[in-house]
């Protein structure tokens, strides 16, 4: 129905009362819960930006909105309406972050994009589920933002994922049944990751001796001397390096000063980050490896390019960072999603759509989400030449999953609704 004058007057009435007695904020809330509600709802669709605006992590924030715009522009409608992107800043702050998130549900959303830092994510995940909201995150990599919250999805793969296309690189790309590993044993993260490495090597090889050596390590050490000997002795052409950054500089300039010079160290993405080649210098980088979330380097779909291209225009560079990139793939799959939902379509069912995201062509890779609401993607898989990071393949996302039971039912309920035969 629409609103009358006499109506809306009615309302404006109520509001001034509540704004003589709670102030501003409330005639906000006031407005926004009702009058921007109706008169946006027939013509805009709403995605949520939940992001660090300001604070200590405002850069790595701006990187992700800026994909996110810069997708937006391109592809500004869906179902034939327009999308407005509506922000909530966390400040960086993990009190603030609630309200952010509790406010930015107000607005109604089809989908929340965010946010950097995975403790903002995780803070964020109640509120969502609660609502019936997704969220995709974009850079966060750690496993608990999507394991046990059904309504958060994420674009860039967890750090475990990162061990297993490097097993896949030795073993595919190297043509090695062989290889070893060195971890710190206190680093519940890297442990995992050389854990997926490990189970990996053996699953591809069909030998449970697959990996020759494995070394742990106390993290913050400065002599490796008896794991690098143990790695020289064993014959091995390729260690998997788990761990800081700092500790894998550290190991890598023992190793060159013990000649491990035909030995290839295998890191995960931080490899890549101005910090380790500030800390490694010249001189150790030649035999390094390293998984990366995406490069510029080798445009792996067309969506790629199509990504490159408008952020040169846009913004005058050729090279764009990987966060940029991956916001400007969590925009698409969202809308992609709400197109798949379909008319009318509620947040639930954005959720549902999402979970069946499969070989989606983004400009960080094909992407395809597996029962948790990790991607199974392209890994670009980089070296260092002339201290200049250079492509050498792209591990591509294995056979998609089968669909879970829940996700079937999900198919199953969506189908009868359309065919009204829901029970």
């Amino acid at each position: 129905m629409k609103m009358t004058r006499r109506w809306i007057a009615g309302l404006l009435t109520a509001a001034v009362c509540c704004l003589a007695l709670s102030g501003c904020t409330t005639f906000d809330n006031f407005k926004e819960a009702f009058i921007n509600k109706d008169s946006q709802a027939d013509d805009t669709i709403r995605i949520g930006v939940y992001e660090p605006m300001s604070g200590s992590d405002e850069e790595g924030g701006r990187l992700e909105v800026e994909g996110i715009e810069l997708a937006n522009e391109l592809y500004p409608e869906v179902l034939g309406k327009k999308v407005e992107l509506v922000y909530a800043d966390n400040k960086s702050d993990m009190d603030s972050a609630e309200t952010a998130m509790a406010d930015l549900l107000k607005k109604q959303p089809l989908v929340v994009l965010g946010s950097y830092g995975n403790i903002y994510s995780l803070i964020a995940s109640h509120y969502l589920e609660e609502a019936k909201v997704p969220g995709i995150a974009i850079t966060n990599t750690n496993p608990l933002v999507t394991s046990n919250h059904p309504y958060y999805f994420r674009v860039c793969f967890v750090e475990s994922y990162q061990g297993e296309a490097l097993a896949r690189y030795v073993y595919e790309e190297r043509n090695e049944k062989t290889s070893g590993i060195m971890v710190p044993e206190n680093n519940d993260q890297a442990v995992s990751m050389a854990s997926t490495f490990k189970d990996k090597m053996v699953e591809l090889t069909g030998d449970d001796q697959a990996i020759a050596v494995y070394q742990t390590f106390e993290s913050g050490a400065e002599d490796f001397s008896t794991q690098l000997q143990a790695i020289k002795d064993s014959g091995v052409n390729t260690v998997f390096l788990a761990g800081d950054v700092t500790d894998a500089v550290n190991v890598l300039k023992q190793a060159k000063k013990m000649n491990l010079d035909n030995v290839t160290f295998l890191g995960d993405s931080t490899w890549e980050s101005d910090e380790f080649r500030d800390l490694a210098g010249n001189g150790i980088t030649n035999n390094v490896v390293f998984s990366t979330l995406y490069t510029d380097e080798e445009t792996v779909t067309e969506t790629s390019q199509e990504f490159l291209d408008a952020y040169e225009e846009k913004y005058g560079k050729e090279s764009a960072d990987a966060a940029t990139a991956l916001g400007f793939d969590a925009y698409l799959i969202a809308i992609q999603a709400i197109e798949r939902a379909g008319e009318n379509c509620t947040g639930e069912d954005v959720r549902e759509a999402l979970a069946q995201t499969e070989n989606f062509q983004g400009a960080s890779g094909e992407i395809t989400f597996d029962n948790i609401g990790d991607p199974k993607k392209s890994v670009v898989i980089n070296t260092f030449e002339n201290q200049k990071i250079t492509s050498i393949c792209t591990i591509a996302p294995d056979e998609p999953e089968q669909k879970s039971d829940k996700n079937k039912k999900q198919e199953k309920k969506k189908e009868e609704k359309e065919n009204g035969t829901e029970n």
